[in-house]
């Protein structure tokens, strides 16, 4: 299988989640996924997205980039802002953290995209942004092959 490059950039609207998870998800049926892997990489993606409009920018509109690379059998997904950043990326990775409980977040955001992945990573700038990486491999049905 050759690679196969997606880039996506759009303002940090809630309107966009489901954009962005759905064009990630048909970007990535050349790797024939179940539809349970479907099911994990929309919601990962969706997270991730969520995690930038909601805490990157606070309201404010901002952009937010999605990239996806198909190599092999896996799908690696780069998701980032510009926002403000995570303080502490260890601890916001922690389940029920949460930077707004007056907004009644699970804190389970970074949980459920590492669940869901097979791979998965923060980088975080004060000022400057953050950086998702996940990636999941789609394993061929050797019954099928």
């Amino acid at each position: 299988m050759t690679k196969n490059y997606l880039k996506l950039q759009f303002y940090s609207l809630p309107r966009n989640q489901a954009f962005a998870r759905d064009a990630v998800a048909a970007f990535c049926l050349e790797l024939n996924p179940s539809l349970s892997d479907l099911s994990d990489v929309k919601t990962a993606v969706s997270e991730a997205v969520t995690n930038c409009t909601v805490h990157a920018y606070r309201g404010n509109l901002g952009l937010v980039t999605v990239e996806c690379e198909v190599e092999d059998d896996k799908l690696h997904i780069k998701i980032s802002d510009t926002g403000k950043g995570i303080p502490d990326v260890a601890k916001a990775v922690q389940p029920f953290y949460t930077s707004l409980p007056s907004d009644e977040r699970s804190g389970m955001g970074f949980t459920i995209m590492q669940t869901f992945m097979d791979e998965f990573s923060v980088n975080s700038i004060q000022g400057e942004g953050t950086v998702v990486y996940m990636s999941k491999s789609f394993s061929k049905d050797v019954e099928n092959a």
